[in-house]
């Protein structure tokens, strides 16, 4: 199984990476070719296709996406939290991933949530 700091690690420098070419190969790393991703506002199917989705994010938000946690894991979840801070350093958004790795330890699944859940009242 690959390290999991490096495959969290991997996932988030894809999230910050402009270039196509070498955002894929991050990906490749760490990201089942086949993986799902989800989040409020998108379900993605397969690595280059999540790529693709990055690359529009990345160039639409003007902004990056960085991993604020170490991941935290049990049997094959993984949890980790990240934000995504616009060009001129402001925080746009918060967020929490859950992950299922693969039997080669990528991301098979990962579904994103904006922001903390509310509390109860």
């Amino acid at each position: 199984m690959s390290d999991l700091n490096q495959v969290v690690s991997d996932y988030g420098a894809a999230w910050q990476e402009t270039d196509a070419y070498r955002r894929l190969e991050l990906l490749t790393r760490c990201f089942a070719d086949t993986g799902q991703y989800t989040d409020p506002t998108a379900a993605v199917s397969g690595r280059h296709n999540l790529s693709v989705h990055i690359g529009e994010v990345l160039q639409s938000a003007g902004g990056r996406v960085e991993i604020t946690s170490a991941p935290n894991s049990h049997h094959d979840v993984v949890h980790f939290t990240w934000h995504m801070v616009a060009d001129d350093g402001s925080k746009m958004v918060e967020g929490h991933d859950f992950v299922r790795l693969d039997t080669d330890g990528k991301i098979s699944y990962l579904s994103g949530f904006f922001g903390d859940p509310d509390p109860l009242t």
